[in-house]
């Protein structure tokens, strides 16, 4: 049976290309038609003409694609250079597991088109999911990257060669604050809830380590061989035996009180706001505003929802250098705070909130940064012959790279914390 070339969607109910391919065989149509059916132009304005169009990639998602377009009639706030994202194509192996947080990213989207969304985010012309075929398409302008006053990209975990990377954390922390507050305040009605809905005790939302007790157990013998085998990868401290021990043995008291960990977490009503959950200062891109103030969009959407703040906060310092956190962690968390209460949101006690942090990264580390050295061994065989993070073999492969620092920061943040004893002092 051959695969459906259209796809009809579950929230703007048009039928969409479900390749890259499809849709170029008649780009000026295909989109005239989701357009129009989006809002984004009138039914008297339309699509003419490509200009540009080029594929590329990178991310989890599927293939991605460059278009410049031309319309019938033009207007100052209708972009012409375009950003086009489809799910994996059918018959892709990774393709169940990456395409269903495109839902709630189409989601998020279709809601940031309001006039008074708070953060900066991609103008969305098109965007719609089809649970049933697990295929969504993704239509927004393109950031000009390295142009009209937009920095370069940056890259994720090189912030060592940012000259002052604390401006760029600011701004992404007054983005979770701004979105949060203008959730918290009420100022978004019932769309939220009625997108987004809060499920604390629904399974996914208290089971996201993926290990049982045997599979953790493996995970964390591979961290204690990569450090014999690779210390130079680590700093010092962390490939002490007697800190590794401690660790291993807290991150299994992890997993079994996962669900009383994020039932405290969920509890915390006046944190619970609409988050993004990765934001990396990669996710983004920036631009100085008339007061020389660094500001941020924010991008890569893929399974927003309702979160406490916390783990959006550990998403985006969770990639920056172990140093830069030693010295700046404890202002951000103070800036997002006040950022949270000047906007219009809750008033939160700090130590709440750092203990917040604390348990959401204990959570999120222990289900997502200790597969690390298996990926690392599948990408670089001779790993333990790399002179340091710095040696290019590493440097310059992204998965090894991101995978590596990722780990190193979570180790890094539990030991700088101690966070094992605050994990064993917690109720099951």
């Amino acid at each position: 049976m051959g695969f459906p070339k259209l796809v009809e969607g579950d929230h703007v109910g048009t039928a969409f290309p479900a390749s890259v391919d499809v849709l170029l065989e008649d780009a000026p149509g295909h989109l005239t038609r989701l357009f129009r059916a989006s809002g984004a132009i009138g039914p008297d304005n339309a699509v003419t003409e490509i200009t540009h169009k080029r594929e590329f990639f990178g991310g989890g998602m599927g293939r991605k694609m460059e278009i410049d377009v031309r319309y019938a009639q033009a207007a100052p706030d209708l972009p012409t250079r375009l950003f086009a994202k489809f799910t994996r194509e059918f018959g892709d192996p990774l393709r169940e597991l990456f395409s269903p947080v495109m839902d709630p990213e189409v989601r998020f989207a279709m809601l940031s088109r309001r006039a008074d969304f708070p953060v900066r985010v991609p103008w969305c012309l098109f965007g719609d999911y089809s649970a049933a075929d697990k295929t969504g398409l993704l239509i927004t302008e393109r950031v000009p990257y390295g142009a009209e006053g937009v920095e370069p990209a940056l890259e994720k975990c090189l912030d060592y060669r940012i000259a002052d990377p604390l401006p760029y954390y600011e701004a992404q922390t007054r983005a979770i604050a701004a979105l949060a507050a203008f959730h918290r305040s009420g100022r978004f009605g019932d769309a939220v809830e009625r997108q987004f809905p809060f499920q604390p005790d629904s399974l996914a939302m208290v089971k996201v380590i993926p290990f049982d007790p045997a599979g953790l157990a493996e995970k964390l013998a591979a961290l204690r061989a990569f450090a014999r085998e690779a210390p130079q990868l680590l700093p010092p401290e962390l490939t002490d035996p007697d800190f590794l021990d401690a660790f291993c043995a807290d991150a299994a008291v992890v997993l079994e009180k996962e669900e009383a960990l994020w039932a405290f977490l969920h509890g915390q009503a006046d944190l619970v706001a609409l988050a993004h959950w990765n934001m990396n200062p990669d996710n983004a891109w920036f631009w100085r505003d008339q007061a020389g103030v660094l500001q941020s969009g924010q991008l890569d959407w893929g399974g927003v929802g309702q979160a406490n703040i916390a783990q959006s906060y550990f998403g985006m310092v969770c990639a920056a250098e172990t140093g830069f956190l030693d010295r700046h962690d404890a202002h951000l968390r103070a800036l997002l705070l006040e950022r949270l209460a000047a906007l219009g949101g809750p008033t939160v006690d700090a130590e709440l909130f750092d203990r917040c942090v604390l348990i959401a990264t204990a959570l999120l580390g222990v289900a997502w940064m200790l597969d690390a050295p298996a990926l690392i061994a599948a990408e670089i065989a001779d790993h333990a012959s790399l002179n340091d993070r710095y040696d290019p073999r590493i440097r310059d492969a992204f998965i090894p790279r991101a995978q590596l620092h990722l780990m190193t920061a979570f180790l890094w943040l539990w030991r700088r914390h101690d966070m094992g004893a605050a994990i064993r002092r917690f109720p099951a």
